[in-house]
């Protein structure tokens, strides 16, 4: 392609990374050479040297940008409530939450590719930021009036949003450290992403139970549609990265970019073996965030304790992810911990089952949810490296409708069953997890991190 009528330009991998083809300035009018890691500079009296503090424009200031997104965008303040919200103040069957949760995964499901090209059109940074302000405005709809057709359109409203953002951000993270040739610490960065988003679901679990105490079921909703907005703001200030020689505007707009990340998906079979083993295991983790509020209330825990179950359980996944590399070296590699990870939440509900005191209950939970939840970093990297930067958002989106239709295919089952018996829902979501574990592991190979580039 050329560049403001200049010669064609591309970027180019050597040993330092990503390189670019002299004189060329990418989309937003930021030359590659701004965005290079900050240097350490010496003092005139040659005596120290004064690290820079971290820059917050340009593709420097994207990583801590996404954090501070991620925080916000999962600060709902609902979801140390949710059930009773449904259950109290909206008047629904615990069959009519799981429908209505179907829905949610339907919608989903038909809008994550779509949705996923046109971040990858017309840039991952409006997406984000369209995902921010829809879920806001879902979040006010949702807290109006308790019927469940209002809840059917604002259901569909936060479907939509997530999948604007699903994929996009990611895609948006990845390709800002390819750009610097840091493209060996994704996983690494996506673990620190993912624990700034924990720490926004603590956050709001914990202010929504005294919000919830004081004021009604209802009012976390309405409440929520605040830091919600806010990470749309958030995310207008990103700076978008280039993304290779076959940009979104090359030609064919965005059904050949469609057409040309779904292909990419089914034609890949390394990238396909670590999408099914992640869809399979995430479906059984999911299932804890519906789950472990009715074993509360099964246990005797009052509802003004539900926040702090639920920051002890973002809590915990922050705790794993942080140490992650720890953990190992520990066990052995990612390989292990992918399959140790796919294997703890299937007992726990297994566990739940059978437990019947507050103690067990609330270890259990966590342990699920520390295991189950904080698992999709480990397989960040691994997937990232094989997609081509053109179609990232889309092949990501891809992988995401997979796991909802997995998801959204369960739902109706366990609400069925859980309509009967607690017990043995928790006991079908456990035997459902050990089959995943069982039948649907990657091969260890695909967890390899390549070596960091060095200098030369």
């Amino acid at each position: 392609m050329t560049v403001d009528g200049q010669r064609p330009v591309r970027a180019v991998r050597g040993p330092k990374g990503v390189r670019w083809s002299p004189g060329f300035v990418p989309r937003g009018g930021v030359s590659p050479e701004a965005h290079r890691p900050a240097r350490v500079t010496e003092s005139r009296a040659g005596m120290s040297r004064i690290p820079r503090l971290p820059r917050l424009d340009g593709l420097e200031g994207n990583i801590l940008k996404l954090a501070a997104l991620r925080f916000l965008c999962w600060m709902h303040l609902m979801s140390a409530v949710i059930m009773p919200f449904f259950r109290d103040w909206g008047r629904l069957s615990f069959a009519q939450i799981f429908a209505l949760q179907t829905w949610f995964m339907l919608v989903s499901f038909l809008m994550e590719v779509p949705t996923g090209a046109v971040a990858d059109r017309f840039g991952r940074k409006v997406s984000v930021a369209g995902g921010g302000f829809v879920l806001a405005a879902a979040s006010v709809l949702y807290g109006t009036f308790p019927h469940l057709a209002v809840f059917v359109v604002a259901e569909a409203l936060f479907a939509v949003a997530i999948t604007l953002i699903s994929g996009a951000d990611e895609a948006l993270a990845y390709d800002s450290l390819l750009a610097r040739g840091r493209e060996s610490e994704a996983s690494r960065v996506m673990a620190r992403l993912e624990a700034a988003k924990l720490t926004g679901i603590l956050a709001g679990a914990l202010l929504g139970a005294v919000v919830a105490s004081r004021f009604g079921v209802r009012w976390p909703m309405l409440l929520q549609a605040v830091p919600l907005g806010l990470s749309g703001l958030v995310a207008l200030t990103l700076t978008e990265p280039p993304r290779g020689k076959e940009e979104a505007d090359d030609g064919g707009g965005y059904l050949r970019l469609l057409s040309g990340g779904l292909h990419h998906f089914r034609s890949a079979p390394e990238l396909r073996a670590l999408a099914i083993d992640q869809v399979a295991c995430a479906t059984v983790a999911w299932l804890v965030i519906w789950l472990y509020q009715i074993q509360l209330e099964r246990v005797g825990v009052p509802l003004a304790a539900f926040g702090v179950v639920h920051a002890a359980m973002g809590l915990g996944q922050i705790a794993f992810l942080s140490r992650l590399a720890a953990v190992e070296r520990v066990v052995g590699g990612r390989a292990q911990v992918a399959r140790l990870t796919a294997l703890v939440p299937a007992f726990a509900m297994l566990g739940l089952a059978a437990a019947t005191g507050v103690a067990a209950s609330v270890a259990l939970i966590v342990a699920a949810a520390t295991a189950g939840l904080g698992r999709p970093p480990i397989f960040s990297g691994p997937v990232n490296r094989l997609i081509p930067s053109e179609r990232r958002a889309t092949v990501l989106s891809a992988v995401s409708a997979a796991r909802t239709l997995a998801v959204g295919m369960v739902y109706p089952a366990v609400g069925a069953i859980l309509d009967r018996s607690l017990v043995a829902a928790l006991v079908f979501v456990g035997v459902l997890g050990l089959a995943a574990a069982a039948f649907a592991r990657a091969p260890a190979r695909l967890f390899e991190e390549p070596a960091a580039p060095t200098g030369g």
